[in-house]
């Protein structure tokens, strides 16, 4: 997969889900290694096009790591998939310069910060020093409540964009998160959702994660191993409102999902 040359619109990118971590909401945390190159092998066989990987958890109330351990979960594994799955595209998951500059070096391709370069700019930085993409989130948490979540995002988005454009990252490298579940109460995140198509006015693709979310089930009372019906549902509503990439753990179920919307909306 090479995303320079990839004609965004025909179908709808799965990035898979890979958490080097032992306390992931999701609870599909691997910390051996091993086990970690296992499971990348086979989300590219489930369909994935690219792997995010990431060594911290960004769950509500996480406790940050040090530099150092996230190093150490992430950078062994990054070195042996990009020698084992030489084509397969690997995001680093990761708010730390350094962390983001060692996984570059080591085999990734594209940077992925929840705070859209805002916290840290000197990700930017790093990103442009290797000609990376970039994946900008808009985090709304310890932000203040807001009246339209779309403008607020939009916004956010136009600020990431500002920010990446002043540290020499390329415009046409820059994908957009809204960041689902980042700060956002249950009526917000279906609201974005709902009007997903507005934030392509920027003309950027546009990723959505909500693989297992709150929004994918909490509200019926299904606990986090029972969300994938859920997840389903709106990674297909996702797809038709215009959604470039979905980022997902179930990845072979989310492939079919895909596929099938593709096909009903991307004649």
């Amino acid at each position: 997969m090479d995303l320079d040359a990839f004609p965004w619109g025909s179908r709808t990118l799965l990035v898979g889900i890979l958490n080097l971590t032992p306390d992931s909401f999701a609870g599909d945390g691997l910390i051996d290694i091993d086990q970690a190159v296992t499971r990348a092998e086979q989300i590219l066989r489930d369909g994935a096009d690219i792997i995010d990987i990431g060594g911290e958890s960004t769950r509500p109330g996480f406790h940050p790591v040090s530099e150092e351990l996230e190093l150490e979960r992430v950078l062994p594994v990054i070195e042996r998939v990009a020698s084992n799955l030489p084509h397969m595209p690997i995001s680093i998951d990761t708010t730390k310069p350094a962390v983001a500059l060692a996984a570059l070096n080591a085999g990734a391709s594209v940077l992925n910060d929840i705070n859209g370069l805002q916290a840290d700019p000197a990700l930017a930085d790093v990103a442009a020093a290797r000609d990376a993409w970039v994946i900008t989130m808009h985090n709304q948490r310890r932000r203040p409540h807001c009246s339209d979540p779309v403008a607020a995002v939009l916004n956010g988005f136009r600020e990431s964009l500002a920010i990446a454009e002043r540290h020499g990252v390329e415009h046409e490298r820059v994908i957009l998160d809204p960041g689902f579940g980042f700060g956002w109460q249950l009526s917000e995140n279906a609201e974005i959702l709902r009007r997903l198509t507005e934030l392509r006015s920027l003309r950027r693709p546009i990723l959505v994660g909500m693989s297992r979310k709150r929004m994918t089930g909490e509200q019926f009372g299904w606990g986090v191993d029972q969300r994938l019906e859920g997840s389903a549902a709106v990674t297909a509503l996702a797809v038709a409102n215009g959604a470039d990439l979905v980022r997902v753990h179930d990845v072979a179920e989310m492939c079919r999902v895909v596929r099938m919307a593709d096909d009903i909306v991307r004649q």
